[in-house]
């Protein structure tokens, strides 16, 4: 065996190469099983809080719909005029369950509604009451409500004509609109079962499931075989607390081990608890496990095949070159990479220095091309953009030119456009402060609000200790030209357009907004598929004109902050668009000096329209 290995180049090769891909491949395995265990336990924590949450939604819905429902009721002039009435009356009595019935009707989650008054007339419900084992909080704390306006309860039985349920009530009481004084108790009682059946479709893997539970860890919903009103506890002795809104913890060891995940309901002190055993995590590692043993299996059968024949091909070529170094004189070195023969080895070493050398030359001409490519692209879109402004400017100028000879507003609007053209143009320059990009962007909300008067409010929220920071500059004013062209102007009467910069950690924030038209669900998609595309394809295929100075914008960030700085847009039909961006903060170029800095301050003194 020694003389097998050590006579060899061959085999000492095969050997060392074979060890060296098999031991990675099954740490490959090991890993990979590892993070498919991690992942899969990920997976299920991720799917069942998206779960918890869909739940809460519905949940907080139910709550907030009953909790004004429970207002509008206080509130409503046929239940105050019966409860402030000194004896009973029928007509009212009969409006006011009509008006209940009305208010449930729709409603599957509301059993009953009743209406108490405090003296001795006779109480309305929605749903005749037969017996209740409802007990108002007052009864163990008599001045609850001086303290909280409403109260929920636990889980208690209720029967009426059409049977017995179990319910959910809030209770809050009645006062006088006049003078505030208690005049009566409401109660709306939920069904338990509507809620129950909700929070037991919602899946947790194959054996997972949902609990509900109040603010004293006590079990309002669930599966059938766990008792309501029973506290967490004794199902799960000495399970820990839920820290914060949301999270997850594990409970128990080995066979009994689960992961409890938690969600807190924001209007209400209740939780929803999601149970997983891990058991489901197990079965799930099974199956991988096995699937990942006969993957690794079978790339180590391939490895070794395709070592063995990659090694007598690489060796052929070597041997050829020991017979020749054979009749080399041993005691002189050789130099580097020799060319002495023409033979293979010596094509090959030629071939490699020609190949090295011109590696070399071709990086550094890659690089020297890539930087003069993205120099040009940015001012490529400068002078896209600058005409752009000029000739939505002037077509303004002309408008009010021959509209309505108004001299001075006329010298107004040149004179912003002077000062919107000579900030454009900057000597070149691609950066300015943020207090010279938010002036520019008043010039040119100057020349619109003469163009298109009483049609919008323009308000920029900016601290002070932010306008010496460095930004690239026509960001903004593109922004704005899309908000007015295609949010305010297509909308009826005033509207308002706000640019607001925060800053946050080393990264500042910027966020164009308007209350306009706003945009479809398909547009606002079509519009975020263009922006997410590569610069590079910027400008082709049939619909590029789309969100032309918006793609522009996007563009000129990718290009100089990187892609993670490109805009992000919000908007919803009839309710406004949101265009935000995040640029690094970096020091202010060299020549940006502070005469320039004061510059911008004084222009924009004293403007806000």
């Amino acid at each position: 065996m020694q003389h097998w290995f050590g006579t060899s180049l061959k085999h000492k090769l095969s050997l060392l190469t074979i060890l060296a891909a098999l031991v990675p491949l099954l740490f490959l395995g090991i890993f990979s099983y590892k993070m498919a265990e991690s992942l899969t336990e990920e997976k299920a924590k991720t799917s069942g809080m998206n779960n918890l949450r869909q739940l809460d939604v519905y949940l907080e819905t139910m709550v907030k719909d009953v909790e004004n429902i429970s207002l509008f009721l206080i509130g409503n002039e046929g239940v105050q005029s019966y409860l402030k009435s000194s004896e009973s009356n029928y007509v009212q009595q009969t409006a006011v369950i009509n008006f209940l019935t009305s208010l449930a009707f729709s409603k599957d989650y509301i059993a009953n509604i009743i209406v108490e008054p405090l003296g001795a007339k006779d109480s309305i419900s929605y749903k005749s009451l037969v017996r209740s084992e409802f007990q108002d909080i007052t009864e163990r704390d008599p001045d609850y409500y001086a303290e909280h306006p409403k109260w929920w309860s636990s889980v208690h039985r209720q029967w009426t004509f059409e049977g017995v349920r179990k319910m959910i009530t809030l209770a809050r009481p009645i006062r006088s609109t006049d003078k505030y004084k208690p005049i009566g108790n409401l109660q709306i009682n939920l069904d338990q079962g509507v809620i129950a059946s909700q929070v037991r479709q919602v899946a947790l893997e194959k054996t997972g499931f949902v609990l509900l539970l109040d603010e004293n860890n006590r079990i309002l919903a669930g599966p059938p075989d766990m008792e309501t009103n029973l506290a967490l506890d004794a199902y799960y002795p000495s399970i820990g607390p839920f820290e914060g809104q949301s999270g997850d913890l594990v409970y128990g060891q080995g066979s009994g081990k689960k992961t409890i995940l938690y969600k807190k309901m924001s209007s209400v002190g209740w939780k929803l608890v999601g149970i997983i055993p891990a058991a489901e995590y197990s079965s799930q590692n099974q199956y991988f496990l096995r699937l990942t043993a006969v993957a690794v299996t079978a790339a180590i059968l391939f490895v070794i095949i395709l070592v063995l024949f990659l090694i007598q091909k690489i060796t052929n070529p070597l041997s050829a070159l020991t017979k020749f170094l054979r009749n080399a004189r041993p005691e002189e070195p050789l130099p580097a990479l020799p060319v002495k023969t023409i033979d293979e080895v010596g094509q090959l070493i030629i071939s490699y220095n020609r190949l090295t050398s011109r590696i070399v030359k071709l990086t550094d001409e890659v690089k020297r091309n890539e930087s003069l490519k993205k120099e040009a692209d940015m001012h490529a879109l400068q002078v896209q953009i600058n005409p752009h402004f000029l000739y939505n400017t002037l077509s303004s100028v002309q408008w009010l030119a021959l509209m309505n000879q108004d001299g001075a507003k006329i010298a107004e609007m040149v004179g912003s456009l002077s000062d919107f053209l000579r900030f454009s143009l900057n000597a070149g320059q691609e950066y300015c402060t943020v207090l010279q990009e938010i002036t520019h962007v008043r010039h040119y909300m100057n020349i619109q609000s003469i163009r298109y008067p009483d049609k919008f409010d323009f308000r920029v929220d900016a601290a002070e200790s932010l306008h010496h920071l460095t930004m690239l500059k026509l960001l903004l004013q593109p922004l704005v030209e899309n908000a007015i062209l295609h949010g305010l102007l297509g909308r009826d009467g005033r509207g308002m357009i706000r640019i607001a910069v925060e800053r946050s950690g080393g990264v500042l924030d910027f966020a164009v907004e308007d209350d306009g038209i706003g945009m479809p669900e398909e547009r606002l998609q079509w519009l975020r598929n263009r922006l997410a595309e590569h610069p590079a394809a910027y400008g082709q295929g049939p619909d590029a004109r789309g969100s032309y100075g918006l793609r522009n914008v996007n563009k000129r960030l990718a290009l100089h902050y990187g892609r993670e700085a490109g805009l992000q847009v919000e908007s919803a039909e009839g309710a406004g668009t949101r265009i935000t961006f995040r640029i690094p903060i970096v020091q202010e170029p060299k020549e940006w000096t502070r005469e320039q800095s004061n510059k911008g301050e004084n222009e924009d003194e004293g403007y806000d329209r």
